[in-house]
């Protein structure tokens, strides 16, 4: 086993769509007990190294296990290594073999066998949670999860059509892409002006 791991963004329209951010309160409730704690908390630090850089990104084992703390072990002891095989076990992630792996950035919805397992006061919870979901209109929570996410992009200096462009290479609809660059656009030019800075971009941003 390497030293370090090569994790990759495994993009999918339609969990990307229609699935769960690993940090949500979704997760947290409903997949924390299925997957267990350390295959969740890798799941949320590789969301937030996603967002904070595009494509792939170079994993050390030891290092990753230690700042999780979860001790500096590599090598197929590492509880990251147990936690990458446990995703794949649940197709949350997939190998090569020989060093790359493919970790989904959004979970889908907890299958249904998995939500039978559940304690039966979570399954009445899901049951809820369920039913509220069908009210909201198709695409809302990509929405939401898009326009954090570029916002965030904005704000580390990227421009607008780079953040559209990343958007678009993780998985989202374009017309969500889209959406979410405008939406997040308006709200650092908003928020640069009432610091007195320029915004990052140009004018042209305003179409």
């Amino acid at each position: 086993m390497p030293t370090s791991l090569t994790i990759q963004p495994w993009p999918d329209p339609v969990i990307d769509t229609v699935g769960h951010d690993p940090r949500s309160v979704y997760a947290e409730t409903f997949w924390l007990p299925t997957l267990g704690p350390t295959a969740l908390l890798l799941l949320r630090h590789l969301a937030s190294r996603f967002e904070q850089q595009a494509g792939s990104i170079e994993l050390p084992v030891a290092e990753a296990s230690q700042a999780l703390g979860l001790g500096e072990r590599a090598g197929n002891s590492s509880p990251i290594v147990r936690s990458l095989t446990r995703l794949e076990s649940f197709d949350l992630a997939c190998s090569d073999g020989r060093g790359t792996v493919a970790v989904r950035q959004n979970l889908p919805p907890l299958p249904h066998r998995h939500v039978r397992r559940l304690p039966a006061p979570l399954q009445t919870e899901h049951a809820r949670w369920a039913e509220a979901s069908l009210a909201e209109p198709p695409h809302a929570e990509a929405r939401r999860r898009a326009r954090r996410m570029a916002l965030a992009l904005l704000e580390q200096g990227d421009d607008f059509d780079h953040v559209e462009r990343v958007l678009f290479s993780t998985g989202y609809h374009p017309t969500v892409c889209h959406d979410a660059a405008r939406w997040a656009w308006q709200r650092h030019r908003d928020a640069a002006a009432a610091a007195g800075l320029e915004p990052v971009g140009g004018a042209d941003q305003d179409r």
